[in-house]
C-alpha cells in the first residue's frame, strides 16, 4: 500500500485520511501518478483563506471562483460577497470549502487513472 505521507507531505490530515482511503487499492505506480497530478490540482486552504480576506476586503467571490462555484462567485460579487455575510462565512469555513473542492479534483483523478490503465 502506497504512503500518503512520502507522496503528498502538504496534506492536512483529514484530507490525508481521505486520500489514503482512495489509493489504498492502488499499486505504487498508479499512486505515484495519482500523487503528482492531485499535487498540482489541489487548492491550499492557505490559499482560499488569502482569497477571501480579500474577498471581504476588496472584490467578493473570489474564493469561489477559486473552488470551481462560478455561480456562486458571480452571485457574491454583484452582491458585495452577500452583503459580507457570505464572505464571512466563507472566512470561518475556508477549510470546508478546500476540502470540498479537494475531494471532487481528487475523483476526477482517480477517475482518469483508470481510465488511462
Amino acid at each position: 500500500m502506497p504512503n500518503v505521507m512520502q507522496l503528498l507531505p502538504m496534506l492536512e490530515p483529514d484530507e490525508m485520511t481521505y486520500v489514503q482511503g482512495i489509493i489504498k487499492d492502488m499499486n505504487d505506480s498508479q499512486a505515484q501518478q495519482f500523487a503528482s497530478i492531485y499535487a498540482n490540482r489541489r487548492k491550499d486552504t492557505q490559499t482560499i483563506l488569502i482569497a477571501t480576506v480579500i474577498g471581504f476586503f476588496g472584490v467578493g467571490g473570489i474564493q469561489r471562483f477559486l473552488v470551481g462555484e462560478t455561480g456562486m462567485g458571480i452571485l457574491y460579487l454583484f452582491t458585495g460577497g452577500l452583503c459580507f455575510i457570505g464572505t464571512l462565512i466563507d472566512l470561518v469555513n475556508h477549510k470546508k470549502l478546500t476540502f470540498e473542492y479537494n475531494i471532487g479534483i481528487a475523483h476526477q483523478v482517480v477517475r482518469m487513472i483508470k481510465s488511462i490503465s
